[in-house]
């Protein structure tokens, strides 16, 4: 998308004198992710703990609830973003996936199958059987290389008994011509506790890391971008210490990890609700040459979370929740328990 906008998106470091020039054109692109709360077909795969996504299973997880949940989720990636945007967002993580069937019923669904999106997928051995996938609008997005990393983890208090999570996804493509890795993620729960489960997170983001340097390793200037339900907030030690993540743009450099969504649980936002109280799991972090680069190519811009009115619960106890698909919702209705969030990417086109 090519518009106009005036250049007080200088705060993406342009000069007053380009300011006084009026308006210049920009190209802005839109990245999201989105937890979409078990997103199951509704046939029972013995492999996988889905039993209570089928008919006769608990939820009630019949053809009409998937469908509900096709229109509900198309329906929202459609409109991630279109504030400043007039196209949905070019790149989607999406994380609870169960399989291609529900991705391919997903990119046909009229409120996306005029934006040709396609995905990559691979299965990955949770035992719920829910993957992380990348969504991508095929006009804006080319893959070059794609590969799925095990994470590796095994229970503490059970010596050799693995703990079978998701894979940590990673996509290097070219978004309008210019590189850019996505790395998609859904780190392990906090399943048993948040202190006692924190070890598992902690590994994921050594994952992460190695990814990272791997990247870095194959390109130095490697522009990267992370994303994902990852289960600790920004200010969590996954983030912190193993990851090292900045809050601030100022004095960053090219090969340090900026974590927009730091501020913002500062500032009391959040994507989900437990107990009345807020975290913020769904973020981005990405690499400093995204941030403060004089790159002539994208540029990070800013950072939302996406809540329309139609994804808050409008009265009861859980009011100003996320409005799930299950449980206190209803089976007619609801959408997921996590807000997605998204960022916006900018680069000077008029030249």
């Amino acid at each position: 998308m090519i518009r106009k906008i005036g250049i007080f998106v200088a705060i993406m470091s342009y000069s007053s004198y380009n300011f006084a020039q009026g308006e210049r054109a920009y190209q802005l692109e839109t990245v999201a992710f989105y937890n979409l709360e078990n997103f199951f077909d509704t046939i029972d795969d013995p492999n996988t703990f889905d039993d209570d996504r089928t008919a006769n299973g608990k939820d009630r997880w019949d053809d009409k609830r998937f469908q509900r949940k096709l229109e509900n989720i198309s329906k929202v990636l459609s409109e991630i973003g279109t504030g400043m945007n007039t196209n949905p967002p070019a790149v989607i993580g999406l994380c609870e996936v169960e399989n291609r069937t529900v991705l391919d019923r997903l990119v046909a669904m009229p409120a996306l199958s005029a934006y040709q999106y396609a995905y990559i997928h691979f299965d990955s051995p949770d035992e719920r059987g829910v993957d992380v996938a990348l969504l991508y609008r095929k006009a804006a997005f080319r893959p070059l290389q794609s590969k799925n990393h095990k994470l590796l983890i095994f229970e503490a208090d059970q010596p050799g008994k693995r703990d079978y999570t998701r894979d940590q996804l990673v996509v290097s493509g070219l978004l309008h011509g210019e590189e850019i890795s996505f790395i998609v993620n859904h780190w392990p729960s906090r399943g048993g506790g948040e202190l006692k489960s924190s070890y598992k997170r902690e590994k994921a983001a050594a994952l992460n890391r190695r990814i990272i340097d791997s990247l870095r390793k194959e390109h130095g200037d490697a522009r990267i971008i992370a994303m994902g339900d990852f289960n600790d907030d920004p200010t969590d030690k996954s983030f912190k210490k193993i990851l090292q993540t900045k809050s601030s743009k100022e004095n960053l450099k090219p090969d340090e990890l900026y974590n927009p969504m730091e501020l913002m649980l500062k500032n009391g936002k959040g994507s989900l609700a437990y107990r009345d109280s807020w975290n913020l799991f769904d973020q981005f972090y990405m690499s400093g040459n995204l941030v403060n680069s004089q790159h002539e190519g994208f540029q990070f811009y800013k950072a939302e979370i996406f809540t329309a009115p139609y994804l808050i619960t409008q009265s009861g106890q859980f009011r100003g929740y996320p409005y799930r698909t299950y449980g206190y919702s209803g089976y007619e209705g609801g959408y997921s328990d996590h807000f997605p969030v998204y960022l916006y990417l900018i680069r000077n086109s008029s030249e």
